[in-house]
Formats: structure tokens, sequence, C-alpha cells
């Protein structure tokens, strides 16, 4: 296993110092996480990058990735109203690019449950991830931003269905997924293997509580166990959303140019926000509240010190963790590169209710990663 380079004490104290200025619990969350909820909360296609390990009773799980699914989980079960919780500990994830090398490293963060201003917030928030960040040393840092409600937005001014709109929203952080997903939503779904279209025509039709019940007869019947993790519930479901997809109206070829010109935007905030409004043109208005809130955002963030050209907004820019639906943000090193970021963090307002437990409040974190912050690091 790659363990990253440990930032000298002093870099490490100058780093988490912004974190332990704040009023928040410590907080430490499990090591590891079943694999199937990590998967249908963080998305199929984050499998590649995870550690996988089998626990003492069969069943697979995965070492943290990050402690954001783990520290909602933790509040939900505290039962408070409000919450604010700060963590330092390894997490583990295997490098990008298809290779099996595990990576593991530290990572410093805070998530937040409050009733603060989401736009306020969210800026205080990037702007934690930003200082803490510079306290490494860096001075080639750049703030990126992206805003997944915003892309929704769009996405309901120009009509799009809610399932297609969905699927496309999770895949923004994907480049490859995304082509496929607009494929898709434009020419249909490619033909599935026949074994996967049998079942779904065996399936169709019956109450989803039905079909897990018959799927699970029909293992029982061969003596199959379920593989890699997932349940015949969560196979039952993911085939009846690929049924719904199919069965969902396509994008028309003026959606999906809109689309592609909206997610080529990459510029300077101001300039990003105005190249939205123009392409968006006699449909602005459903953008109004996105775009305010993005005003909002930007005084903060110079207010809290961040320096306006040290700024960047693309509309394609999403975080890989599919449970993010509103800002994001990843603080970046030239010397390191765009796929090695110092920090990240966005907004979650939905993670709690895809875990069955409402919260009243927003949801929004970040994470810094000391080896990377530290100036001396490599790439």
């Amino acid at each position: 296993m790659r363990l990253e380079a440990a930032a000298p004490p002093a870099v490490l104290a100058a780093v988490r110092a912004p974190f332990e200025a704040l009023a928040a619990e410590p907080l430490n969350t499990p090591i590891t996480l079943p694999l199937s909820l990590f998967l249908d909360i963080a998305g199929e296609a984050l499998r590649d990058r995870l550690f996988i390990v089998q626990e003492a009773g069969g069943e697979e799980a995965c070492l943290r990735p990050d402690f954001t699914l783990g520290a909602m989980q933790a509040h939900l079960a505290s039962g408070a109203a409000s919450g604010r919780y700060r963590y330092e500990g390894l997490a583990f994830r295997l490098a990008p690019g298809g290779s099996t090398r595990a990576e593991q490293f530290l990572q410093i963060g805070l998530e937040a449950y409050e009733t603060a201003e989401p736009a306020a917030a969210d800026a205080a928030m990037a702007a934690l991830a930003w200082g803490s960040s510079l306290a490494g040393g860096r001075q080639d840092l750049t703030l990126h931003l992206g805003d997944i409600s915003l892309f929704g937005a769009f996405l309901g001014a120009l009509d799009v269905p809610d399932p297609v709109a969905v699927r496309i929203k999770r895949a923004v952080s994907n480049p490859w997924r995304l082509r496929r997903e607009l494929a898709d939503a434009t020419e249909g779904p490619t033909e599935e293997p026949d074994r996967r279209r049998r079942l779904t025509d065996l399936l169709a039709g019956l109450s989803e509580p039905d079909a897990v019940s018959i799927l699970e007869d029909i293992w029982a019947l061969a003596g199959v166990e379920s593989v890699g993790g997932r349940s015949a519930g969560q196979i039952v479901h993911r085939l009846l959303v690929r049924a719904e997809l199919e069965a969902a109206p396509r994008l028309t070829p003026d959606q999906s140019g809109m689309i592609a010109r909206f997610l080529a935007i990459d510029d300077a905030p101001a300039a990003a926000l105005e190249a939205v409004t123009r392409l968006a043109g006699a449909r602005g208005s459903a953008l109004a509240t996105a775009l305010k809130a993005w005003d909002l955002r930007l005084t903060a963030l110079a207010d809290h010190g961040v320096p306006p050209d040290r700024l960047r907004l693309s509309t394609a820019f999403g975080r890989s963790f599919a449970y993010y639906d509103g800002m994001v943000f990843e603080v970046r090193s030239a010397a390191l590169g765009d796929d090695q970021p110092v920090a990240a963090g966005g907004r979650y307002d939905g993670l709690a209710s895809r875990l069955g437990q409402p919260l009243a409040t927003g949801a929004v974190g970040c994470m810094v990663r000391p080896g990377r912050a530290w100036r001396e690091a490599a790439p």
C-alpha cells in the first residue's frame, strides 16, 4: 500500500489550526463501511476507487475512502437537531486510472449540519479549505468551483424528464460516464446482454417487493449467493431504474445541444455565470435562485479573504462521490495537477434522505490532505 508522505509536524499543526479554531465536536468514524451501502449512496462508478475487504462474517466492506458518510451516520444516530464535527484520520482509496495500487493518506475535515443560510455556509466551508491549504506553504493554489444544483436548474429549464436529469447529474463528475448517459438519453440505452434483458422482462410489471422475492427464490433454487456485495433488492432496484430510463422520453437535439454548450463553460466565476445567463436566454428565470446564490457566495468568499483571481467556475465540475447535490469545490495546486486536489468539499443536503432519515438542516463539509498541502510534497 502506498503511504502518502507525512507533512512535518509544524506544517501539520498549521494545516490543522483553522479547524481547531472552530467550535466543533471531535469525531472518529469506523474504518470500514458496508460495501453495498457505500455503492448505493456514492455510486457504482466509485467501485474502482474503493479498497474492498472481507469482514469476518463474509460480508464485503470497504476501507473508508472519506469521512462524510460515517459522519452523517453518526449525526443521525445522535438524534441531535444540528451538529458540527471535526475529524482527523486515515482514509484509503485505490489510485485512479484502473490501478490496483492502494493509497493511504491523512485527512483533516469538518462536516456541518446547521440551519445557516446555505450560500454563506458554502462560502465559509470553501474558505476554510482554502485557508488550511495555504497554511501548508503552497503559493500556486486555485479554488475550483462547480454547482450540481445549477446544472439541475438548467436541466429543469430545458424540461428534461426527471429520471433522465437525475442520471445525468450523478454522472457529471465522470466525463466517460456523462457521455454515455447523454448518449443513452438522446439515442436510447445500448442493447443489454440477453441474460439481463430476460431478467428485466421477467420482473416487469411486478412491484419492487414482489420482484425481490422472486429473485431471491430463483437464487435459492439455483444455490446462488449474492456476489459483489449486492443484495437482491439492490439488483432489482437497479434493473427497474434501467427500465424506467428506457421508457422515459428522449432528449431532443435542441436539449442535447444546449446541455453540451452548458457543460463547456469554464471561466472566472463572473464570466462563467454571465455565459450561463446568456445561454439560458428566455429560460433564465428558472435559474434566478441558483444564480442569486452565486452572487452571495462570491461576495462571502471575498469577505473571507479568498482572492477573486484564484477562483475558477466550471459547469462540468463535480465530485466523484455522487451524493453531492449543491456547490462543490476543490483546492488545486499547479505543481500537483488537477487530479491531485489539496482539499475538497461541497454540499450534500439530500444524503440523509437517501439514508432514510431526512434532516431539518443543510449538510456541507470539506477535507484537506496535509500531505499534499505541504509545499515540499512531490507529485
